[in-house]
């Protein structure tokens, strides 16, 4: 920061602000105690979305999407259709259908990682998913997590990842400034990974030395003998996590059939036992061990924003023409 004899550029601003009200007060201890236990963080990979900027909004970007699609391409096709149904529902005039549509169109056949439409610019942005471990086992939900009570008809869970601002300069609590200055210099070391994933995360610390954490989010685990597997998308609630635990292991395993019907019976008791507890993290049946992990995602952030895919991410699909044709009048061919 010394080579800047004015303020600093934003994407190199980490604001830590003290923060003294009951909540936040809380938080940091909970927070504090966490770190303790799980010292260590897994990496398990990239995750895209996508983000805007309006004019005016500059350096800001607002994601669109809940950045849990594997591949840049499922990001792509999710602009294309946020595109599509923006001409469809929301343009007030042909014109501004028109410029709609031509921007579809090219999502149709060009694999764009960046699309200007109007006053607003899309971008494919880039975060990588991680766990924090120790004692053996993946970070649980913290006791200050948002964590609705209930076996019932759970209500649709408000996303915490749309709409949030990537504000790198944003103020920030102490331990949530604490990790992001930790986890700045992180890149993939793993001899898994080929050569030019390993080179591209060496670059991105050149390119994009900023970092933000998104929301954080939580999924359904299984530990395998020396790893994890995922078994479930993110939620935002650990609650709602438990509840795909127990819809994967009472409807969704069966209808795989790769269980038969005593087995099948095994996994319903052991998860009508565990919609008996409060607030469970863990579930054990035929050797198996289902967890709920806390879930956390580090978005890089350089002088012109968030991080886009990387040359060396897995990115083999192609464009394609998702939706009917639409003209400028708003009229949908069907016959397509």
């Amino acid at each position: 920061m010394s080579d800047h004899r004015q303020a600093p550029p934003d994407h190199l601003v980490i604001n830590v602000q003290r923060r003294d009200d009951p909540v936040s007060l809380v938080t940091e201890a909970d927070a504090f105690a966490a770190s303790r236990t799980y010292g260590k963080i897994v990496v398990r990979g990239p995750l895209f979305g996508i983000a805007e900027q309006r004019r005016g909004e500059r350096p800001r970007w607002r994601l669109l999407t809940d950045m849990d699609t594997g591949y840049p391409q499922d990001a792509r096709d999710e602009l294309n259709s946020y595109l599509w149904f923006k001409a469809k529902d929301e343009a007030k005039d042909p014109r501004e259908r028109r410029v709609l549509l031509d921007a579809v169109a090219r999502l149709g056949t060009e694999p764009l990682n960046e699309l200007t439409v109007g006053d607003t610019c899309y971008r494919v942005v880039r975060a990588d998913e991680f766990a924090r471990t120790g004692e053996g086992r993946l970070e649980p939900p913290r006791p200050t997590d948002v964590d609705p009570e209930g076996w019932g008809a759970l209500p649709r869970e408000p996303s915490t990842t749309k709409g949030f601002v990537i504000d790198h300069a944003a103020a920030v609590g102490l331990k949530e400034g604490l990790d992001r200055m930790g986890l700045v210099p992180v890149s993939y070391t793993s001899e898994r990974f080929p050569p030019d994933v390993l080179a591209d995360s060496q670059r991105a610390l050149r390119t994009h030395p900023g970092l933000v954490l998104l929301p954080v989010v939580f999924r359904v685990m299984e530990r395998k003998e020396k790893s994890w597997s995922m078994e479930s998308s993110q939620h935002p609630t650990p609650q709602g996590a438990r509840a795909s635990l127990v819809h994967h292991l009472t409807t969704m395993l069966p209808l795989t059939g790769e269980i038969d019907e005593p087995e099948a019976a095994v996994y319903a008791r052991a998860a009508e036992a565990f919609t008996r507890r409060v607030r469970p993290n863990e579930l054990s049946a035929r050797g198996r061990c289902f967890e709920i992990a806390r879930i956390e995602r580090m978005m890089r952030v350089g002088p012109a924003g968030p991080e886009d895919p990387r040359r060396s991410d897995i990115d083999d699909q192609g464009p394609t023409k998702i939706h009917p044709t639409m003209d400028e009048w708003g009229n949908v061919d069907h016959s397509e």
